[in-house]
């Protein structure tokens, strides 16, 4: 059996990278799906889609809806989501992602350091799994291959 893991959050560092790296030296049978990573590309695929836009509001809005179609797409096609939240950047994104999975009644990690458990709590209490690493969320799947 293999699974299908979408990685919501952040795009700016490399954590997918040690995710699927950690995945790997544990023999995880496991297929990581996201959203796009290349900033350019999110913000621009609206219009390099759907051509110019009149307006910055146009070009974001169409950028958005073209992502959102990618993300539910993938999401719906996952077996688990790990949505990852840090400190340093904004985490709408993120908190839009898990939201998505906790209604779309997929399987949900939710990852976070103990500095941001009082925003999070009500979102953490409709996740499944709610852990302060990568290598716990990794511990919680690797449960379900014993």
């Amino acid at each position: 059996m293999e699974l299908t893991v979408y990685l919501a959050g952040q795009i700016h560092d490399s954590w997918r990278e040690d995710v699927k790296r950690k995945a790997n030296e544990r023999n995880l049978p496991l297929t990581f799906v996201g959203p796009q990573t290349n900033h350019d590309r999110s913000d621009h695929v609206g219009e390099h889609i759907l051509g110019e836009q009149p307006t910055d509001l146009h070009k974001d809005d169409a950028a958005s809806s073209i992502n959102n179609f990618r993300t539910q797409v993938l999401m719906q096609k996952s077996d688990v989501v790990i949505a990852l939240f840090g400190e340093k950047y904004k985490q709408w994104n993120t908190a839009m992602d898990a939201s998505t999975a906790i209604t779309m009644n997929k399987p949900t990690i939710i990852i976070r350091p103990e500095s941001i458990i009082h925003p999070l709590k009500e979102l953490s209490n409709r996740a499944n799994v709610t852990v302060d690493t990568i290598d716990h969320a990794l511990d919680v799947l690797a449960y379900i291959f014993e």
